[in-house]
C-alpha cells in the first residue's frame, strides 16, 4: 500500500472524503508499491466559475517526480479524474523509463545573468539550471506533463539544438526550433 500524506485547504477532510481516497489509492500500488504520495484537496470560489473543488496529487518516482491537477465542481469527481490521469502517467512513466535504458550525457545550458538589473528592465527573481537530455518532441510532451509544466526545455535528439514544447490554449501543444 503507498503511504500518502492528505492535506485540506480551504476544505474539511471528512471521514468519507478519506475512505474515498483510501479505496482509491491501492490502483496506484501496481506501479511503484511504496511511493512516497501527497494528496492536496482544496476548494476554489470564483465569481464567473462558481465553487471549483482541485485535487493535485505528488507521487516521488525514482529520479523524479509525476504530478497530476484537476478540478471539477465535485470533489469526488475530481478525485476519479486526477487518480485516472496519475495512473497512465505512472504507466506511460514506467514504459518510458524502465524499458528503455536511455544515456544522456548532461549539457549545461543557459547565459550570464546580469548581476544589478537596471531600474527600468525587468527583474528576474529566480535562475534555474539543469541537464538538458536529447529527446523526441514527444518525449519531452510527456516529460512536461510528468511534470504539471506549461513549457519544456530540451535538446533535439534529431537535430542537437535547443527546442522548446509548450501546451496551447487550445490543449494542442506547439514546438519552437531555432532556425
Amino acid at each position: 500500500m503507498n503511504v500518502y500524506k492528505l492535506v485540506g485547504r480551504q476544505v474539511e477532510i471528512t471521514e468519507a472524503l478519506k475512505n474515498y481516497i483510501d479505496k482509491k489509492m491501492p490502483r496506484l500500488d501496481r506501479h511503484f508499491e511504496g511511493a512516497d504520495t501527497k494528496v492536496v484537496l482544496s476548494m476554489a470560489q470564483s465569481p464567473r466559475i462558481g465553487s471549483r473543488a482541485k485535487v493535485e496529487i505528488q507521487v516521488s518516482v525514482p529520479k523524479g517526480l509525476v504530478r497530476v491537477e484537476e478540478s471539477d465542481p465535485d470533489m469526488y469527481a475530481a478525485i476519479d479524474r486526477a487518480v485516472d490521469r496519475l495512473e497512465y502517467q505512472l504507466q506511460r512513466y514506467k514504459e518510458r523509463h524502465f524499458q528503455k535504458a536511455r544515456q544522456a550525457a548532461p549539457v549545461p545550458v543557459g547565459a550570464p545573468v546580469a548581476e544589478e538589473p537596471e531600474e527600468d528592465a525587468l527583474r528576474i527573481v529566480r535562475v534555474k539550471r539543469f541537464a538538458v537530455k536529447p529527446m523526441s518532441p514527444e518525449d519531452a510532451a510527456f516529460e512536461m506533463e510528468a511534470l504539471g509544466h506549461d513549457f519544456f526545455v530540451f535538446r533535439s535528439s534529431e537535430t542537437e539544438q535547443i527546442n522548446v514544447i509548450y501546451r496551447r490554449r487550445d490543449g494542442n501543444y506547439g514546438l519552437i526550433e531555432p532556425l
